[in-house]
């Protein structure tokens, strides 16, 4: 049965549009207009259109932050996915793990992205489970009132090999070089960021979990469900992505289906800063990987 660890007041939350210029040099986004709530900024993620893929100036309804995070677990690396309900577009895929950036975070992305790495991502050991840090910070634990944490373990993220082209807010320009990309039929903004997450070494029977908020009766409710850990792996064999699809329960990993299978968007090919998709096929997306670099 599922377990509710929090519940949260969406209201709470605001953010910001955006106006970006993008060159083939790079991209510069920064705030615009007045702060929005939740359902403001979902009424304005509605499809816009550009002309040139390299060079443009556009306002959006928001910016996103995604994490690639690979994995290293016994020898082999891998990358994490979660399984998302997408209300707003009606589809189930495969995901990054992801989040809106609130508009006290624009200038500082990173930070929102860690921490829906400790929102999203629950890694559960017999002894408990584990928080982490990302260089001197910790990563916050939010679900502290309802799970125990370890004290004397924690995991470590890093980042990896960031993209060819900067990314700035403002005059800020972002060290950890996301990759960057504009959805089109979203009007959003989204920075994706590279990073490593290393257990330590005397984890054993590790379990991977996902937890996701769902909005029922005004309020954004945090549920873990055990029956559905809608967290996957995908292995990597010399840092490029395999067929396989898998979960790990209590130190085994047991292969997935991927029939019928959808992945988010920031799968999708990308033109130049654009992505125009919605999703892409699973098996399309491994005959692309066949054909170009990660």
């Amino acid at each position: 049965m599922p377990r509710t660890l929090i519940r949260k007041d969406p209201s709470s939350f605001k953010t910001l549009q955006l106006f970006v210029e993008a060159s083939p040099e790079g991209l510069v986004y920064q705030s615009l207009g007045m702060p929005l709530n939740f359902a403001q900024m979902l009424e304005k993620r509605k499809p816009v259109t550009v002309a040139d893929s390299q060079r443009f100036a556009v306002e959006l309804a928001n910016l996103g932050v995604s994490v690639r995070l690979t994995l290293s677990w016994q020898g082999r690396e891998y990358w994490i996915l979660v399984r998302q309900r997408r209300a707003d577009r009606g589809d189930v895929v495969l995901k990054l793990i992801s989040g809106y950036v609130p508009a006290h975070e624009l200038n500082l992305p990173l930070l929102t992205a860690i921490q829906e790495v400790a929102e999203e991502c629950l890694l559960e050991t017999p002894e408990g489970w584990l928080s982490g840090r990302f260089g001197d910070t910790w990563l916050p634990t939010p679900y502290q009132s309802s799970l125990r944490y370890r004290e004397t373990a924690h995991f470590s993220l890093s980042p990896l090999s960031g993209a060819a082209r900067p990314v700035q807010c403002g005059n800020l320009k972002l060290l950890e070089r996301p990759r960057a990309y504009v959805h089109l039929p979203t009007a959003s903004l989204q920075l994706v960021y590279d990073l490593r997450l290393d257990l330590p070494k005397e984890t054993r029977q590790l379990s991977l979990l996902h937890v996701d908020e769902h909005l029922e009766d005004g309020q954004l409710i945090a549920r873990l469900n055990r029956a559905r850990p809608d967290l996957f792996l995908i292995p990597l064999d010399q840092g490029r992505p395999t067929a396989e699809l898998l979960t790990l329960k209590q130190g085994q990993l047991s292969p997935a289906s991927t029939r019928g299978l959808w992945l988010a968007e920031s799968f999708a090919p990308q033109e130049g800063w654009l992505v125009r998709e919605e999703r892409i096929r699973w098996k399309d997306w491994m005959a692309q990987t066949q054909k170009s670099p990660t």
